[in-house]
């Protein structure tokens, strides 16, 4: 996760850095030649020129070497970013972030807050790349979303009700199933009861499924006949955790497309009968903008709260998880990586910023 990337941003900051500093070096290498040529002025015969042409050529020659000197900050071992420096570096950041899958809407806004914070600023040499590299590690941070602490949440809810109920829709294939079967692994070892609510009677062999998983991890599962109605099955689902006092209800439900009209509206129909406490979009990250697409779309149809990206491990890229989180405003609460039920790592910015930086 993040490899690409990670390689092409330390590679375009080594580079420009250098690139600077050679520009650096022959702007030094003019303002001393223009003192030299200040100081052969000084030095010619009052016979060859004139006395007030040679202090005009004086005094013009002493202005360029001023606004060199204060350009390059040559006394002083400093360099400034200006707008072309500035596009230099970023128009081939920007093709890096592009082909990472990083939203360009994300793209754009890395664009605003980094030309704000560097140009104009006065950066000593040697720290030009770690200045840098800093300001963006600033700006990831404020696009990644902070996130909740999920047994924290769980465990905050059940003090207000009971069962806390949850939803997991995304596309087909994108591991939902899996990851449902992953936060029930979870909660169990953290001593959270939980059931699960088989509302995905569309996808053949969907139930049975979440069923293996179920009697792997010694859960109860709550199922109609495929073609019936999921809505249904989540009140069942709600209605036996009620009864037997179990903490959570974890609802699977039917992979569609974003585009599917009618699949959305079936979703809304289960989210008005369950009531979700919290409504999770599971995505796959390898997808990169598809995933962020999807996102979007399911967060306007059916609101969502939160966000799973799966299959991480295989994600050398890491767009996703920049631009999902940033365009539908909420948070990544784990992101997958391999198919053992442990294979569920909590979401923390300061590591994923490190697996970029670092």
């Amino acid at each position: 996760m993040f490899k690409f990337l990670k390689e092409k941003i330390e590679g375009l900051l080594k580079k420009k850095k250098k690139e600077i500093e050679e520009e650096v070096k022959e702007e030094i290498k003019e303002v001393r030649e223009e003192k030299a040529e200040k100081e052969r002025i000084e030095k010619e015969g009052i016979g060859e020129v004139k006395v007030e042409e040679k202090e005009e050529k004086v005094g013009e020659k002493e202005e360029e070497v001023e606004e060199k000197e204060k350009k390059t900050f040559f006394r002083f071992g400093f360099t400034k970013i200006d707008e072309k420096r500035f596009y230099d570096f970023f128009d081939e950041l920007r093709l890096i972030l592009w082909q990472n899958n990083v939203a360009n809407e994300v793209v754009e806004y890395i664009e605003s807050e980094l030309k704000k914070r560097i140009i104009g600023k006065e950066i000593k040499k040697d720290k030009l790349e770690e200045f840098i590299k800093e300001e963006l590690k600033k700006i990831i941070g404020e696009i990644l979303v902070e996130p909740i602490n999920f047994l924290d949440f769980i465990k905050e809810k059940l003090k207000e009700k009971k069962p806390v109920v949850i939803v997991f829709f995304g596309i087909n294939g994108s591991g939902k199933t899996t990851t449902i079967a992953k936060i029930a692994w979870l909660l169990k070892n953290n001593e959270i009861s939980c059931v699960l609510s088989a509302s995905d009677t569309f996808r053949a062999a969907s139930i049975e499924q979440l069923e293996n998983h179920a009697k792997k991890l010694g859960l109860k599962v709550i199922k109609h006949k495929y073609g019936s109605d999921p809505a249904a099955v989540a009140f069942d689902a709600i209605n036996y955790a009620k009864a037997h006092a179990i903490d959570v209800v974890l609802i699977d439900t039917s992979g569609r497309m974003h585009t599917e009209r009618n699949l959305m509206e079936e979703m809304k129909k289960i989210c008005k009968v369950a009531k979700p406490d919290l409504r999770i979009f599971v995505g796959e990250a390898i997808v990169g903008n598809d995933a962020i697409e999807q996102g979007k779309t399911f967060n306007e149809e059916v609101g969502i709260d939160a966000i799973i990206l799966t299959k991480a491990d295989v994600d050398e890229k890491g767009g996703a998880f920049l631009s999902i989180g940033y365009i539908t405003k909420k948070p990544i609460l784990f992101y997958g990586i391999g198919q053992k039920y442990s294979d569920l790592k909590f979401f923390d910015k300061a590591e994923i910023i490190n697996k970029i930086f670092e």
